[in-house]
């Protein structure tokens, strides 16, 4: 595949965090230095003063750049994901959080890294999101996109939701538990490894279904093709109370006999990683593999 010639540079920083505002000015001065156009989100412009660089709201300026640069954590990078996916604008995510999966570029790494970059020394990974609508009485009242998870969770008190699970309108199974994830290969290394699942290559076309502390312990996560439509939907009494969150960013109340529909999203994200970066070193430094015993 040809390397794409970048022209504008999206920047986005994290919310009211001075460290991102300091690495976004280093990063305006290098991008200029190179004769690359600067686009700043409103966030990251803020961060700056604007410093006299043009910027654009999150929810326009994936039209205007070729390129989106993200300083902070996964997080920051999983709302300017979403926001960015019908664009099909490429990622490249700075790490000024605490894991960085998905943020891999040390902030004192950060001009040489993005330098190699822009002269074509990347890897670009394909990741897929899932796209989601909730139906109410044969309506859709509500549609989202996540990159790492759809989750259906217990309300504020600390009673169990009932639900029923579909695959491709085949039941599956009813189940009494505190929730069920609904999770990319990107995202089994978030919620969905923390409550019990598996580790997904992000190259596998698959989507699995974790249970959050069923109350029959034989209900275990699995995985689907990712061509299948997930359908969960509310049973039990009419007053449970229920959400459903996207990414851990969103949320949006359920109310009883909601069905929530999850499927592929039709258009993917773009990572680009440092060349010779491999999934296997993410999980190795993220998760301390091989250390000392």
């Amino acid at each position: 595949m040809a390397k794409a010639k970048i022209k504008r540079v999206g920047l986005f920083g994290k919310y009211a965090s001075r460290t991102s505002g300091v690495e976004i000015r280093r990063l305006c001065q290098f991008l200029r230095e190179r004769k690359v156009e600067v686009l700043l989100e409103d966030t990251a412009a803020s961060l700056i003063d604007k410093e006299n660089a043009g910027h654009r709201p999150l929810a326009q300026i994936g039209a205007d750049i070729d390129l989106a640069i993200v300083i902070g954590g996964d997080g920051t990078l999983l709302s300017v994901a979403r926001a960015l996916a019908d664009f099909e604008v490429p990622l490249i995510g700075v790490n000024l959080g605490r894991l960085g999966f998905l943020t891999d570029i040390a902030p004192e790494n950060m001009l040489e890294g993005i330098g190699k970059m822009l002269d074509g020394e990347y890897v670009d990974e394909e990741r897929f999101l899932l796209a989601a609508e909730i139906e109410r009485g044969g309506n859709t009242v509500h549609a989202s996109k996540a990159v790492n998870d759809v989750t259906i969770n217990k309300g504020e008190l600390s009673r169990l939701i009932e639900f029923e699970t579909y695959v491709d309108d085949q039941f599956v199974n009813s189940m009494l538990a505190d929730g069920i994830i609904v999770a990319t290969p990107t995202g089994s290394t978030a919620y969905a490894l923390s409550a019990g699942g598996p580790l997904l290559h992000p190259a596998l076309a698959a989507i699995v279904l974790v249970p959050i502390c069923p109350h029959t312990l034989s209900d275990r996560p699995i995985v689907i093709g990712s061509d299948s439509v997930v359908r969960i939907v509310l049973i039990g009494h009419d007053d449970q109370r229920a959400h459903v969150t996207f990414d851990g960013q969103l949320h949006y109340p359920l109310r009883h006999r909601d069905q929530i529909l999850v499927r592929r999203a039709s258009k993917p994200i773009h990572l680009w990683h440092p060349a010779g970066r491999t999934h296997y070193d993410v999980l190795r430094a993220k998760l301390h593999w091989g250390g000392q015993f």
